[in-house]
């Protein structure tokens, strides 16, 4: 164990946990705080907000297990620390919307949070690496223009607020799940194959307010090629970490999009050359 690197990252995720929950409460609070209280909305924007916070957790506790893996730190122990990570920096987001006279402390939103951290440790714990990465990807939509005040006013709020143009896939990579595939065929071993989940036609929470507002809102689902970035053979430490990062993100591809919705035809499918 190196304890300048450990000292290091500790003191540097506890100035990028104090400045992101500064900057999130300038961007997402609007009102002053008040008394602590509940709030159930497991039913709002047809659970894609907690997708988003699944999504995040598991993300932070990806990134942060990285960081203890350079500090010295074991693979077992980095592991268990990211994914604590990845709770406690979700956490106290949930303890200001208890306090937000606009939100509330959710169960449902602490639960995703938790199971974020969870997605990472079991596949850590199963097979020692990920096979079943969490990724996210997001377009403008012309829906914000009708309630900028919801769904955000500009492209800095708006890629946070407006789920419309937010997808979340889970892209397995198909040469893990291979028996045997250093004996098998030649496969490229970055493709993946991924399965997204998206809303359509929401400017509120709730789904029979937005069909007040004129919006009958839809659920879309996805299915499209994708590229494990991290399995791309590389000598250098700064493009293994760029492609680390970058991860994060679905890669642009062809799609086939399955709406659900509730008025006829309940099912629509269709084809996007390019998506994300």
């Amino acid at each position: 164990m190196n304890q300048g690197r450990l000292t290091g990252l500790v003191a540097g995720e506890v100035v990028l946990f104090a400045g992101s929950l500064f900057g999130l409460s300038k961007a997402w609070y609007k009102h002053p705080l008040k008394n602590f209280h509940t709030f159930n909305d497991n039913r709002e924007w047809f659970q894609i907000d907690k997708i988003g916070h699944s999504y995040s957790a598991y993300q932070l506790a990806r990134i942060s297990q990285q960081g203890y893996l350079w500090a010295g730190v074991s693979d077992r122990q980095s592991a268990w620390l990211g994914s604590a990570n990845g709770l406690v920096f979700q956490t106290p987001i949930e303890i200001l919307d208890g306090f937000s006279p606009e939100y509330g402390f959710s169960v449902g939103d602490l639960l995703a949070n938790v199971s974020g951290p969870a997605i990472f440790m079991g596949q850590q714990l199963a097979w020692g690496e990920v096979r079943i990465a969490p990724k996210w990807s997001w377009h403008p939509t012309r829906l914000a223009r009708e309630r900028p005040e919801v769904l955000g006013r500009n492209a800095s709020e708006q890629w946070l607020k407006d789920y419309n143009g937010q997808t979340y896939w889970l892209s397995v990579n198909v040469n893990a799940f291979r028996p045997n595939p250093e004996r098998a065929a030649p496969f490229p071993r970055m493709l993946n194959v991924a399965v997204g989940y998206s809303i359509g036609n929401m400017v509120a929470a709730d789904p029979e307010k937005s069909a007040s507002l004129g919006r009958i809102p839809f659920r879309q689902f996805f299915f499209s090629p994708d590229l494990d970035l991290t399995r791309i053979p590389t000598n250098s430490d700064f493009v293994r970490g760029f492609l680390f990062v970058l991860n994060t993100l679905k890669v642009p591809a062809p799609a086939l999009e399955i709406r659900v919705s509730r008025v006829r035809p309940k099912l629509k499918v269709k084809f996007h050359p390019i998506y994300f």
